[in-house]
């Protein structure tokens, strides 16, 4: 695997690029739109057209994926049908699924979901859990934040306002009292400090990605939760279900995004905390940290810019090395923490506030 696409060249997909040039790739930039001058090839095309997608596929070794969710089906079908390497970061359950599904006649692994929720809170999950002996509770929690927030909302648009209005609306999987449950998006109120800073957290779709069904069985209680700054919540839901924008989603992520534009200062918080047994003792594991902008490639870049696109690069970097499986269905949870951490892009995760 030498040769990939990476389509999409929004602030994830153009890092994502550079991160993958620097680390020896023969990176092809691919956007509708005209790209500026990038150290990486680029290309414009409609990638809406299948058979000019087919076309540019035969040039490829793997393809990479920042479109918005909606488009993801038909690029996997593609990647599938030419015989390539395909990643991801869709949140969307329906999506992963069909991915899953071509998966089992897939020449080459396909790996949706590899962005930071899901994705390397994934990663986190999985290694505390088997830190002990048996678990009882892992409890995931993301929050991209910006740093210094105003109004009643205290948000900012630093993400796909269609992510973020599919993940608000659409139903979760958690595993309740060893139990499998579906459940609606934004339940389960709960308040969470970290480092000092109170912050609310409530359940969000997508955000376990396969997690469920891997630890069923396993893991008594398991659920993934998205973290915003108190009062989000309540807003939330007047704005989607009272004033029954959930019935236009479109509309109501532009709203969002003219109301709340993304900021540069932004912040990406991890919580991550298993409770179970070691040697027959009650013991407690956690994962805790704040992630800021960061300097890469001559430019400052957001927190959730940097930390989802360095979370599919270093699983692009494993698959390249061996050190993943090079065919079949990623699961995130499968992904060792400690080599994921030892790859070039992975270290980028091992500064901590």
């Amino acid at each position: 695997m030498k040769k990939i696409a990476v389509l999409g060249l929004g602030k994830i997909g153009a890092l994502a690029a550079q991160l993958l040039h620097d680390c020896g790739f023969e990176v092809t930039g691919i956007d509708a739109l005209t790209q500026p001058e990038a150290a990486f090839a680029t290309k414009t095309l409609d990638l809406t057209n299948g058979p000019d997608v087919a076309n540019e596929f035969k040039r490829h070794d793997a393809v990479l994926s920042c479109l918005p969710y909606h488009l993801n089906k038909n690029i996997a079908n593609a990647a599938h049908d030419a015989g390539l390497y395909y990643f991801d970061l869709t949140e969307d359950v329906s999506t992963t699924q069909e991915i899953r599904r071509l998966s089992t006649t897939a020449t080459k692994l396909m790996a949706p979901q590899c962005g930071l929720a899901p994705g390397f809170i994934g990663i986190v999950g999985a290694n505390l859990i088997n830190q002990l002996d048996d678990c009882r509770s892992c409890r995931m929690r993301v929050g991209a934040l910006p740093q210094h927030p105003t109004g009643l909302m205290g948000y900012a648009f630093n993400w796909s306002s269609e992510g973020v209005v599919n993940e608000y609306l659409n139903d979760c999987e958690v595993i309740e009292n060893g139990v499998s449950k579906t459940l609606s998006s934004m339940e389960w109120l709960e308040t969470i400090y970290i480092n000092a800073v109170k912050l609310e957290a409530f359940t969000t779709s997508g955000g376990l990605g396969t997690m469920c069904e891997t630890y069923l069985g396993k893991v008594d209680n398991l659920d993934y939760k998205t973290m915003r700054y108190p009062g989000h919540m309540r807003l939330m839901n007047f704005f989607f279900h009272e004033l029954l924008m959930r019935e236009r989603r479109e509309e109501a992520g532009e709203v969002l995004v003219h109301a709340k534009p993304p900021v540069a200062d932004d912040i990406v918080y991890v919580h991550v905390a298993t409770e179970g047994t070691v040697n027959g003792k009650l013991a407690r594991k956690e994962f805790v940290k704040g992630y800021r902008p960061k300097e890469l490639a001559g430019k400052m870049r957001t927190a959730i810019s940097w930390t989802t696109s360095a979370s599919v690069v270093a699983s692009i970097e494993m698959v390249r090395d061996g050190i993943l499986p090079t065919q079949g269905f990623l699961k995130q949870e499968d992904i060792p923490f400690d080599a994921f951490l030892a790859t070039q892009t992975g270290a980028l995760y091992l500064a901590e506030e």
